[in-house]
């Protein structure tokens, strides 16, 4: 015997069954779900898991906070107060900002290979943080030329 809670649920307007959120590892259904899927490059049928993109963020978040305290608190006050490192922050800053960017995408990366339920919000997320990325290495970028 069969209920209404096994039963897909029903698209009024066009008389269908709608499209089921897929499970963690399933395809993606919404059309925003596969573009994103093929922007990130990922092969059909691969699948990663829920600790797996735990991991990734927890390295890009890692990264990008090293980036901070180098930047914003070891570059301007201490090296400069033991007499060294002066005028480096740029360079330093840009590599470990490339880095940094990298490892966010990576991580994006595995949220949608694993499916995770927080997929979009780590990507608007992570863009945001990619952003201020490019802003900051365009700020290192232009110190650097002058």
């Amino acid at each position: 015997m069969s209920t209404t809670a096994d039963q897909p649920p029903i698209d009024t307007a066009a008389r269908r069954p709608a499209a089921v959120p897929a499970a963690a590892g399933g395809p993606a259904t919404s059309s925003a779900d596969r573009f994103m899927r093929r922007l990130l490059r990922l092969p059909e049928g691969q699948s990663a898991t829920a600790d797996e993109a735990r991991s990734a963020f927890q390295k890009s978040l890692f990264i990008s906070t090293c980036r901070c305290l180098l930047m914003y608190i070891v570059f301007p006050f201490v090296l400069p107060a033991v007499g060294i490192a002066r005028g480096v922050g740029p360079y330093i800053g840009l590599m470990i900002g490339v880095l940094a960017m990298v490892s966010i995408v990576y991580s994006i990366r595995r949220f949608w290979r694993a499916n995770h339920s927080k997929r979009w919000h780590y990507t608007i997320f992570g863009t945001v943080i990619i952003g201020f990325l490019i802003y900051l290495a365009t700020k290192d970028i232009s110190n650097i030329r002058s």
